[in-house]
């Protein structure tokens, strides 16, 4: 498992966010990664992650504080709201020692007014992140489960990173997401392979453990590796049941 990141904004919910990097760790995941830690002081988290030798690889901005909101870096005249979340994340991912923050873009119209305020973000974010070696993450979410989300297809964060112009904005590639909306896995990794900074698994279309469903992970994770990823896959998925008994998936991929 050591392959393998343990997303705790869907494992072990049940607990603390620190006592859910140890519950990681005792499992064998090699890495957490979690969604919004800001609850939880920036020396405990820190504290815990050295002292299971855990990287945390990242987490997200603020959704917002206005009903329907599932992020601000796309919204056209909320961009102060938006730079004080993105350079809150900032600060707490370097406080903490997280290696990437994903800017969340938001439900808006996909139009230029709105790409041009999330490139516009995403360069303030860059450029906050570059100093502490943080990378950003944009993450294109499906339509099914998240209506009207600004980004919702790989090649459309391709463009918007190649808008932006610097090296440390990456693409997030969900496996689950990216299924749902537009799917043809394996070539669409490989076209952008040099863009993107995670991937993320689950299955589809139920969101659980990756063992079920029409993805076949235990081809599709070697053939990203062989295309020459190195990174964590993060498990950023819903269990079916606890998070323990769920956990016979990652034994099988022991080797990926």
């Amino acid at each position: 498992m050591q392959g393998f990141s343990a997303n705790l904004g869907f494992l072990w919910t049940e607990l603390s966010l620190p006592d859910a990097v140890r519950k990681a760790h005792a499992a064998g995941f090699g890495a957490v990664e979690c969604h919004w830690p800001y609850a939880v002081p920036t020396g405990e988290l820190r504290a815990v992650l050295e002292e299971t030798g855990l990287p945390l690889l990242g987490l997200n901005t603020r959704k917002g504080d206005r009903e329907g909101d599932f992020g601000l870096a796309a919204l056209p005249g909320r961009e102060e709201e938006a730079r004080a979340a993105i350079d809150e994340a900032v600060a707490y991912a370097a406080a903490v020692g997280a290696r990437a923050v994903h800017v969340m873009a938001g439900r808006v119209a996909e139009d230029e007014a709105a790409e041009a305020a999330f490139a516009a973000n995403l360069a303030h974010a860059c450029k906050a992140a570059e100093p502490h070696g943080i990378t950003i993450l944009i993450e294109p979410i499906n339509h099914h489960d998240l209506p009207g989300y600004f980004l919702s297809r790989v090649e459309q964060a391709a463009a918007i990173i190649r808008r932006v112009g610097t090296s440390n904005l990456k693409i997030m590639f969900d496996c689950y997401h990216t299924q749902i909306m537009q799917g043809d896995l394996v070539r669409r990794f490989a076209a952008h392979g040099d863009l993107i900074g995670h991937v993320q698994i689950a299955a589809v279309p139920s969101r659980a453990e990756p063992d079920e469903g029409e993805i076949c992970f235990e081809r599709l994770l070697p053939a990203m590796r062989a295309g020459g990823y190195d990174g964590f896959f993060g498990a950023e998925y819903k269990p079916r049941a606890g998070t323990d008994e769920g956990l016979g998936w990652a034994r099988a991929f022991a080797n990926t």
